[in-house]
């Protein structure tokens, strides 16, 4: 059942929609934490922080893929909002197209670039191997993830937020239940951790399209909706790949912070592993939230309905403020004791370096909610390069903080670099949506002083008209049963 989010209550509308996506986000994010669990209690401490020094490069080009297929999706959304069917079909057949070629591609760019950047990186020597082993797998099995995240995109463009939750939750079983049999029965070491991520990641992408053609007619295409014109097809370039670059930009500057960290010893990268886990499930249901915002932006932009989504973002600012301050409370109270369940090796210095990063999040989850909101409302909108070049300012920030704040403050400024990063974006991110939302607003004004109504009807005219008769009301015919009007 698709979602129409153009009517209705804003607030509800985007609650009920955000909530599922929030669920799975979680789930997403607890078979990671799983995998990593997994790891470290049954190979060793090393093996930990060799799967945690590869998040950054797992967002350079996974987030490169979410952002993407995000990207595509916003298209697909404002022909939905626009009730445009046969456009709806013809974006998800190019969407199809462009992620087939681009997986491809990608998946030999990352494998054989993988032994470079982990040197790059200066990982150090005890953990390298389980680096390698690990985030190759997830690398080969690329296309798994960018067809679940299509997938996923798709049916919230049109307002399902709960079939991708069911198949997210099932991948999450199945890869707790392959994590044990590759890595246990199998002896395949981490790698089987990140094969078990990728054979689930596959279940749920083929759950979703096989849902996705049943489910919504919508969907239902044939070969002729993929011979749209090159235009077309840069239409979701434009809007995909700003956002993608946005996160393989932010995954620069988080490589350059990881670098750092890697300085600090296997130590600081074991707590900081466990510590950005645990921090990744707190804020899901902000990313769900900024999930929730593209959607609804996406189709009331669609439907030319701009106050409503000016309303619906400030609602969403107000709901994400509540999020953080339970998130924040959340960590405060449980980080030591979630960090022990990553290891039996867990040390009380990596307990404390574990709360300390924690807590300079939690305290700065408000920034990071306002990236979520505005970053999304534009994105929604159509502005992708917004997105894009918040990225490089908030990786700008992330650099400037790592290498200066890291020198003069070991641990310390590793934990304040992020908030530093969200804070620089938030400044950019706020001043450009109003600056879009003031000219959509203008654009809208424009066009509604060339109409003019006559007893409730809007009837535009047009310029050569206005220069015919000058000052004077044009004579025009009027509706039927009413007289004319001079």
């Amino acid at each position: 059942m698709t979602k129409d989010l153009t009517v209705g209550k804003p607030l509800k509308s985007i609650v009920l929609f955000m909530l599922p996506i929030m669920v799975g986000n979680i789930f997403q994010q607890l078979y990671s934490m799983v995998d990593t669990i997994i790891v470290g209690q049954t190979i060793s401490a090393q093996a930990l922080a060799g799967v945690g020094v590869t998040n950054s490069m797992s967002l350079l080009i996974i987030g490169f893929v979410q952002g993407l297929t995000s990207g595509f999706s916003v298209k697909t959304s404002q022909m939905f909002g626009a009730h445009d069917e046969d456009g709806v079909k013809r974006s998800l057949a190019a969407s199809l197209a462009l992620s087939t070629v681009i997986s491809v591609a990608l998946t030999f760019v990352a494998v054989y670039t993988t032994m470079p950047l982990l040197r790059l990186i200066d990982t150090p020597e005890d953990v390298i191997g389980y680096s390698y082993d690990y985030i190759v797998a997830v690398y080969w099995g690329l296309a798994a993830t960018v067809f679940y995240n299509l997938g996923s995109a798709m049916l919230r463009a049109v307002g399902d937020s709960r079939t991708p939750l069911i198949f997210l939750i099932l991948a999450a079983l199945l890869n707790v239940g392959l994590d044990f049999l590759f890595i246990l029965e199998f002896d395949m070491g981490v790698a089987g951790a990140g094969w078990a991520t990728v054979v689930s990641q596959a279940v749920s992408a083929i759950g979703c399209f096989a849902v996705m053609f049943a489910k919504f007619p919508v969907y239902r295409i044939g070969f002729k909706h993929f011979a749209s014109s090159v235009k077309f097809y840069w239409q979701h370039m434009a809007l995909g790949l700003p956002m993608a670059l946005q996160f393989s930009i932010i995954a620069v500057g988080i490589m350059v912070q990881q670098s750092a960290l890697n300085a600090l010893g296997s130590v600081a990268v074991t707590a900081y592993t466990a510590a950005n886990k645990i921090d990744s499930i707190i804020n899901q249901s902000l990313a769900a939230l900024g999930a929730a915002v593209a959607t609804f932006c996406g189709q009331n932009y669609g439907a030319g309905k701009y106050d409503r989504i000016r309303q619906g973002v400030r609602l969403s600012m107000a709901v994400g403020i509540v999020c953080s301050l339970i998130g924040f409370a959340f960590v405060a109270l449980l980080a030591k004791p979630l960090t022990a369940l990553f290891s039996n090796e867990i040390t009380e210095e990596i307990l404390d370096l574990s709360r300390q990063y924690l807590i300079w999040q939690g305290a700065m989850y408000i920034f990071l909610t306002a990236i979520y909101v505005y970053r999304n409302a534009l994105q929604g909108i159509g502005k992708s390069t917004f997105a894009m070049l918040g990225g490089g300012i908030e990786v700008v920030m992330r650099v400037l903080a790592s290498l200066l704040l890291a020198k003069a403050l070991g641990y310390t400024g590793i934990c304040v670099s992020n908030p530093a990063a969200w804070i620089g974006a938030d400044i950019f991110f706020v001043i450009s949506y109003y600056a879009v939302m003031r000219s959509l607003r203008r654009r809208k004004g424009i066009l509604q002083t060339k109409e003019e109504p006559i007893d409730g009807d809007h009837i535009m005219l047009d310029a050569q008209t206005l220069s015919l008769f000058g000052e004077k009301r044009a004579a025009i015919s009027a509706p039927a049963g009413r007289e004319k009007v001079a």
